[in-house]
C-alpha cells in the first residue's frame, strides 16, 4: 500500500496531531481534577472511565489522520488492527496495549489503578509521537 502526502494533507495531519493531544490533555486533567487519587488508587471510577475513553479517541484520531479512510462502513478495532499490521508491527503492538489499556481496563472496566491509567496514557503519547515524526518525514 503506497501512500500519497500532499502539503494540505500534511498540514490536515499536522491538526489531527494536536487535536490527539488535546484528547490526551483532557484525559489527564479529569483524572487529576475528578477521579481524586488517593494511595495510587483512583475513588471515582466514572471519571477513570471518562478519561480513557477520550485518551482512546485521541489515539484514534491521530490513527485516522496516517491511515486514512475505510471504504465501506465503520471503523473497528478489527481495520486498525489490519492496517497497523501493513505499516508497522511495533506500532501494532503498541496500538494493543493501549486498546487494552485505555479502551477495555479504564473505559470499559473502569480500573482504578494510577499505574494503569500512567501506563495508558505514555503508550499513547509514544504512538502519537512515532505518528508525528512519521508525518514529518513524508
Amino acid at each position: 500500500m503506497q501512500l500519497y502526502i500532499t502539503h494540505y494533507n500534511v498540514f490536515q495531519m499536522n491538526a489531527h496531531i494536536i487535536e490527539a493531544r488535546r484528547y490526551l490533555d483532557n484525559a489527564r486533567e479529569v483524572l487529576s481534577d475528578q477521579a481524586k487519587k488517593e494511595d495510587g488508587i483512583y475513588q471515582d471510577r466514572k471519571y477513570v472511565k471518562m478519561a480513557g475513553h477520550t485518551a482512546y479517541v485521541g489515539v484514534l484520531v491521530a490513527l485516522d489522520s496516517f491511515l486514512g479512510k475505510k471504504g465501506r462502513g465503520r471503523k473497528d478495532v478489527d481495520w486498525y488492527k489490519q492496517q497497523l499490521s501493513i505499516q508497522d508491527k511495533k506500532l501494532l503492538g503498541r496500538f494493543l496495549a493501549v486498546y487494552d489499556t485505555l479502551h477495555l481496563s479504564m473505559s470499559y472496566d473502569g480500573n482504578p489503578s494510577a499505574l494503569v491509567a500512567k501506563a495508558g496514557l505514555e503508550e499513547a503519547e509514544v504512538i502519537i509521537h512515532w505518528l508525528e515524526n512519521r508525518m514529518a518525514e513524508a
